[in-house]
């Protein structure tokens, strides 16, 4: 038995409304991810410097936090209904290789430079942005390549 002929999944791809449904939260968890974290790796790289960086790390990263847990929940769902398919296909290989390193670097960041990031250099600061920054656009864009490229 696939994951794609489980009960649940295969009325989750049948369902006209439980799909639409499951992808607008996917929609929803993304747009919390890239707009957490593209306005936060701006101010890590040293843009409105007036604006207390503990306050916008506090706020942004944990709406990109939330984002990024709905987008695996929503996104699994939407992954099992063609497991195969996906997993053959190179921008969506691509997407997750993103999602990983975007996710390890705000994991390892944290745990190295605390929470608010007031451990960190500006430079480490400049790097912890540029890697978010290509991340999560680059997982944005890949993610959107996958209706139009093949395995």
């Amino acid at each position: 038995m696939t994951l794609e002929s489980l009960a649940p999944i295969t009325t989750l791809r049948f369902s006209r409304w439980a799909y639409a449904i499951v992808n607008a939260g996917h929609v929803l968890a993304i747009a919390l991810v890239v707009g957490g974290a593209l306005p936060l790796s701006l101010r890590l790289f040293g843009l409105w410097p007036s604006v207390p960086r503990a306050a916008v790390v506090r706020v942004l990263s944990l709406t990109a936090g939330a984002g990024l847990a709905m987008a695996l929940m929503s996104g699994s769902l939407l992954f099992a209904t063609r497991a195969s398919e996906y997993l053959a296909n190179p921008a969506f290989q691509i997407k997750i290789a993103f999602i990983l390193i975007g996710t390890s670097s705000a994991v390892l960041a944290h745990a190295r430079h605390g929470w608010f990031l007031d451990g960190a250099s500006d430079m480490a600061l400049r790097r912890i942005a540029i890697v978010s920054g290509i991340c999560w656009i680059g997982a944005l864009v890949s993610g959107r390549m996958i209706a139009f490229v093949s395995g």
